[in-house]
């Protein structure tokens, strides 16, 4: 699903088994009727636990347009493994207003704010070959009880 989810960096079998292995606790996958739908990995990085870092949000297309992904930002923010959390982060390049606007939203719906600044830039980082990543931060997350 990754690689029919332009712009998402397609990354090896291997990461992907990790993160559903080692980050099971702090990714959502929905599915209906047995087909797998919508997938957000996720972690807390261990040098910022108050932080969710949202690594990729993948929707198929046969579920576009239906406000998944949004729905999935709100299921990972009430995930036991994740409450605590005060910010989530992620980084999105310019050229993708989709996820600009999805972040945008979740930020709205939650009453908090949403920052951006360069995390990851194209000459320093990688060499020409890809856009500056920026990154989002989103706080304060309200507390959600379980």
């Amino acid at each position: 699903m990754i690689a029919a989810s332009e712009p998402l960096d397609p990354n090896s079998a291997y990461c992907n088994l990790l993160q559903c292995s080692d980050f099971a606790d702090t990714c959502v996958l929905a599915e209906r009727d047995g087909e797998v739908l919508g997938w957000i990995s996720a972690y807390r990085p261990p040098s910022h636990p108050e932080r969710i870092f949202v690594w990729q949000v993948a929707v198929a297309a046969a579920a576009r347009g239906e406000g998944l992904a949004g729905r999935m930002l709100d299921e990972l923010v009430s995930l036991p493994a994740v409450q605590g959390a005060t910010t989530l982060t992620t980084t999105i390049t310019e050229a993708n207003p989709a996820s600009w606007a999805l972040f945008g939203a979740f930020a709205r719906r939650r009453g908090a704010s949403l920052s951006k600044s360069k995390r990851f830039e194209r000459a320093a980082h990688f060499a020409g070959a890809h856009d500056t990543e920026w990154q989002a931060t989103i706080a304060p997350l309200p507390s959600v009880q379980t």
